[in-house]
């Protein structure tokens, strides 16, 4: 595609030659809209950081900062948390940010009627869970507004991240009117739709590119910088980064592979750290992966070494268990991962005869597999891989299905897939962020084992430092004894971006934050 088709798909795109206070970052997928309650992919979940705010924010350290909330005291138990609101908080229509909007908030993604995916990651606050399974009125939950100002907490349990959790995107403050009054539409385009961060939407042209300026009723907008910030929208690698080396944009994450050397010599290449692992993961209720011995035959004909070398690259590294490295054994002081190994093998042999076991051979074929994956040159390349291999290690034949991201998300959070590609991204620094995915009663694998889920409540519960690793660990192997998911590399955060942006924080949560960013003249 030509740079001049370019500028006509992408109008506006090439504004920072005309504003050099701009930052234009190139998204990999149409937002399915800006809720914060209700979103969990990361093109969604890097605009609302830039457009809302929490309790806290994450600072370049990603230790949790007040942000909301200007001051907090916590019980000497950790169970109660007492959050200050800072005087005078705006919205960016002058409307006040009170302590009752977000204990609205908090509850409106507990409430089942809400149906959010996000709703577990309140699970921690007591009588949120009863509250989302209809057990409970929300005026038993654990969340209250003292006055307009004041915020009180109580914990089920002592929870030593739930600090960062009130940095996570579903804790911010919504607002309640608009919410209340449209509560499927108002995030979903820029008309009326209102923020509490450093920025505020001003345009929304579907599937093409969201406009954003700096919001002078932020509570910290001394420390804004740039006036203006756009989201240029392509699922095609090669177009984001053609936007880039054009200076039509001057960010994007996720360059091909193939133009790593090329854009390393150039000096645009960078690489942050991510936690997070890329995966498949079977629909467990679906035939023929309802059966544990056809999972395990998919999973062992996985061979991931040339696969990360010659397709993923990015200093990517295979994986072979659930959590991923950086995250630290508190009761030790050693990587979880080290600690844990691996926990799944590549045996194209034995994947062979766990098929023949389940009853499945040349005179017997396995019924029609289909593999979903959201539109991606990536994602497409990893797919038409592992077709390679479950055909080349298995003799069997599966088709390849790509959907629009809004539509795949749908279908894999409504089981309506038998396997599919998927990744997840820490949402706090800890290994419960990943053991938590697959105790939720709602997620994508239909998995559902209590013995998993009683692991991951002692380790929730205990206040014994060892033990809760030693939950956590068993929690994990038990997942893979059961074989739920194909793991296949540990994320990093490879991005090109132009040298004069500056003052933008990568955390290894895979966000990307413009508050302090600025143009270098």
């Amino acid at each position: 595609m030509g740079l001049l088709m370019l500028a006509v798909l992408f109008a506006g795109g090439c504004s920072t030659v005309s504003r050099p206070d701009t930052v234009s970052y190139v998204l990999e997928a149409e937002p399915s809209r800006l809720d914060p309650a209700m979103t969990t992919a990361l093109p969604e979940n890097n605009v609302e950081l830039q457009l809302f705010e929490g309790l806290t924010r994450l600072d370049e350290h990603n230790v949790p900062q007040p942000a909301l909330a200007s001051s907090w005291d916590i019980s000497q138990d950790g169970t109660t948390y007492t959050f200050h609101l800072r005087d005078g908080i705006q919205w960016s229509d002058g409307a006040p940010i009170t302590a009752y909007e977000v204990e609205y908030s908090w509850k409106r993604v507990m409430n089942p009627d809400t149906a959010s995916e996000n709703a577990y990651m309140m699970f921690c606050i007591d009588k949120a869970e009863a509250y989302f399974k209809r057990q409970v009125s929300a005026d038993a939950v654990g969340v209250r507004a003292l006055d307009s100002k004041t915020l009180q907490v109580r914990l089920k349990y002592p929870t030593a991240y739930f600090l960062n959790l009130t940095a996570f995107h579903c804790y911010y403050p919504v607002p309640q009117r608009l919410a209340e009054t449209r509560p499927d539409t108002w995030a979903s385009d820029a008309a009326d739709m209102v923020c509490s961060g450093p920025y505020k939407i001003t345009a929304w042209r579907h599937s093409s590119q969201i406009d954003a300026v700096k919001n002078d009723r932020y509570w910290d907008a001394g420390t804004v910088r740039l006036s203006h910030i756009e989201f240029p929208i392509s699922d095609s690698q090669a177009t984001r980064l053609t936007l880039v080396e054009s200076n039509q944009a001057n960010m994007t994450a996720e360059p091909p592979p193939a133009d790593q050397d090329r854009l390393e010599k150039l000096g645009l290449y960078k690489v942050a750290p991510y936690l997070g692992i890329y995966y498949y993961v079977f629909n467990v209720q679906k035939k023929p992966f309802d059966d544990v011995r056809v999972r395990r035959a998919f999973a062992l004909a996985v061979q991931r070494q040339s696969l990360v070398r010659h397709i993923v690259r990015a200093q990517k590294e295979p994986a072979y268990a659930w959590v991923p490295p950086g995250l630290k054994d508190d009761a030790t002081g050693q990587d979880f991962r080290e600690e844990g190994g691996n926990l799944v093998t590549e045996n194209p042999a034995a994947a062979r005869q766990y098929l023949k076991n389940a009853g499945y051979d040349a005179n017997h074929p396995l019924p029609e597999v289909t593999v979903l994956f959201n539109t991606n040159e990536m994602h497409k390349a990893i797919a038409e891989a592992m077709q390679a291999m479950w055909r080349d290690n298995l003799g069997v034949s599966v088709s390849l299905m790509n959907q629009e991201s809004k539509v795949f998300l749908a279908a894999r959070s409504q089981g309506e897939y038998q396997i599919a590609r998927a990744s997840w991204i820490a949402d706090y620094i800890d290994p419960m962020t990943f053991l938590d995915v697959f105790a939720d009663t709602e997620n994508d694998a239909g998995y559902h084992n209590e013995q998993y889920n009683a692991l991951v409540q002692k380790a929730k519960e205990t206040n014994d430092k060892g033990l809760r690793m030693q939950y956590m660990h068993q929690a994990e192997k038990q997942l893979f004894d059961d074989c739920v998911i194909i793991p296949v590399y540990y994320t990093t955060q490879p991005y090109v971006v132009q040298p004069y942006v500056k003052g933008y924080h990568w955390s290894p949560l895979g966000l990307v934050d413009f508050k302090r960013a600025y143009i270098e003249p």
